[in-house]
């Protein structure tokens, strides 16, 4: 099938340069659910764009009557933090103008919603499509008030332009997949919200992590948030409703890399999800897998490790190690201007856990990232 292609602009460079993004939708024969799938949020962060090219692929082979619904595909989301360099190394995690972290500038409905109980209260008797059709409509009529300010002679910073323009893309999505992998060296897992693990489990990765914990203005946060409070405030009222709505952020191994490895994990994790939600007719695929275990954490469970000192990471537990309260985690060389030999400085894990993030660089600085540890 052919996809129809939109170039949208994103914004202008003193040089005179513009900057867009490209949207690819994939519109099948039937009628159904929006799958939005973007990725390269964050400059460094750039596996997550295999992965699309891989499923731009794959849904050119097949016939349209294949699909149910639509899939919108944004790969290199943010062109800003990809092109930022600095020598040879990909940073482009903030916008260094503003100092604001790409993936924490988000605008949440649910912050601004007063009249959240009024508006469930009005709607516990009618049919949960009905609700979402009317809750979605209070949201785009919110978000409309916001996006015009673009256009105002005060116009607004850039970072709530880009924003705006992105979640205008997905704001009527009803499954979101947002592609990242670690700045650093990382594992591939999966980020899921509440009462989600079993669709969290169709993309067939071995880990996952509950958001129990979140400000609500990251890419996914802020586009189901919304929704997780319209949930809780129905089952006060005495009507549980779950909405068939979904937001995952996939984390695909190392900044700076696209490892076949993870980007393959990616490619069959989200095919494997679009035919479990039944965006994918399975009648025409052999790839669905039913029943898959995941090691499940949550997000408070985090204990992030910064130098104790400054010097250099040696002896370092490998990435997936599990470990033991009292492991030995890494050592730190550390030279001194005192008139004294250079010290080893061995850290132990306070608790037992899952080595799932370490840091590139193995020279620190006091107080900087080493490696974390989830349990």
């Amino acid at each position: 099938m052919i996809p129809q292609i939109e170039t949208i602009f994103l914004r202008q460079m003193a040089s005179g340069d513009r900057l867009s993004l490209q949207v690819y939708k994939f519109i099948g024969a039937y009628p159904g659910k929006k799958v939005y799938i973007q990725s390269n949020l964050h400059g460094a962060e750039i596996s997550g764009n295999a992965v699309i090219h891989q499923l731009i692929e794959f849904l050119l082979s097949i016939n349209v009557t294949d699909l149910v619904g639509e899939i919108w595909l944004v790969p290199v989301c943010n062109p800003m933090g990809t092109n930022e360099r600095a020598q040879h190394f990909s940073h482009g995690r903030h916008c260094v103008y503003e100092a604001r972290d790409w993936n924490r500038i988000f605008w949440d409905y649910e912050k601004e919603c007063e009249d959240l109980e009024e508006f469930a209260k009005s709607q516990l008797l009618l049919e949960p499509e009905v609700i979402r059709q009317n809750y979605l409509s209070k949201i785009k009529n919110k978000f409309a008030e916001k996006l015009e300010k673009i256009n105002f002679s005060s116009s607004l910073p850039f970072t709530d332009q880009f924003s705006y323009k992105l979640q205008n893309l997905s704001l009527d999505a009803d499954y979101l997949i947002d592609l990242h992998s670690s700045t650093n060296q990382g594992l591939d897992y999966i980020y899921y919200f509440c009462d989600r693990q079993d669709s969290a489990a169709y993309f067939l990765l071995n880990y996952g992590i509950l958001l129990d914990k979140y400000d609500g203005d990251a890419f996914d946060e802020a586009f189901i948030k919304p929704w997780l409070a319209l949930e809780a405030c129905f089952h006060s009222l005495g009507r549980n409703i779950k909405f068939d709505i979904e937001a995952w952020t996939l984390e695909l191994g190392a900044g700076m890399q696209i490892n076949p490895h993870s980007v393959a994990k990616g490619v069959q994790g989200v095919k494997n999800y679009l035919i479990q939600k039944g965006i994918l007719k399975t009648a025409n695929f052999h790839q669905k897998i039913e029943n898959h275990v995941m090691a499940c954490f949550a997000s408070s469970n985090r204990t992030k490790y910064y130098a104790i000192a400054g010097g250099m990471i040696q002896s370092r537990v490998e990435l997936g190690s599990e470990v033991q309260a009292g492991d030995k985690l890494y050592q730190i060389l550390s030279f001194n201007k005192e008139s004294a030999l250079p010290k080893v400085i061995e850290i132990y894990a306070e608790h037992n856990g899952l080595i799932y993030d370490v840091a590139t660089n193995q020279a620190v600085n006091q107080g900087e990232f080493v490696l974390g540890i989830i349990y």
